[in-house]
C-alpha cells in the first residue's frame, strides 16, 4: 500500500507519522515498514531513533491493522486507540538514519476496549526491538 493508503488507516499525520506501508496483512497479523529520517521527531542527538519512536511506530503498526480491518468492515475513518501499558519492551540496536524497519505485530485478546498488541521490529531480518503493550481504542473514535 502506498502512503496516500496508510494515511487512510491510520489516525496519526506529519510530522508523527511512523509508518510508510503496510506490507501484509493476515487476520491478527500484519507487516509494515519504515524509514528512518532526519525529520523525524524521535531522533536523538546522536541520530538515533530513540527507543520511543520504536514504541511509537509499533503502536501505529497495530493502527494500521486496526484500521485495515475497520476500512475492510465498511469503516469511514479509522479507530483512534492509546497508549495504555507498554510491557516487555527490549530494545537491542537502535535504528539508525536511513534504515528501514520492517515490524510484525499481532493482535491478541481485547477486552471492554483494550487490546493486546504484541510487535518485533527488524532490520534486514535483525531483531532491533520487540515489546507487548495494550491499546485502549475510543469508541466514539474522537
Amino acid at each position: 500500500m502506498s502512503k496516500y493508503c496508510i494515511e487512510k488507516l491510520i489516525p496519526q499525520r506529519s510530522p508523527i507519522l511512523m509508518v510508510d506501508e503496510l506490507l501484509e496483512a493476515d487476520g491478527e497479523e500484519a507487516t509494515t515498514c519504515f524509514t528512518i529520517r532526519s525529520d523525524n521527531l524521535f531522533i536523538g542527538v546522536d541520530e538515533l531513533l530513540e527507543e520511543t519512536g520504536l514504541i511509537e511506530h509499533m503502536a501505529q503498526s497495530a493502527s494500521a491493522l486496526a484500521g485495515y480491518k475497520a476500512v475492510l468492515a465498511g469503516a469511514e475513518k479509522p479507530p483512534v486507540g492509546y497508549i495504555g501499558e507498554i510491557k516487555h519492551f527490549h530494545c537491542y540496536r537502535r535504528p539508525h538514519l536511513g534504515d528501514k524497519l520492517c515490524t510484525i505485530v499481532r493482535l491478541g485478546m481485547e477486552v471492554n476496549g483494550v487490546t493486546l498488541v504484541t510487535g518485533e521490529s527488524h532490520i534486514d531480518g535483525e531483531v532491533v526491538a520487540n515489546t507487548q503493550m495494550k491499546i485502549f481504542v475510543n469508541p466514539s473514535n474522537e
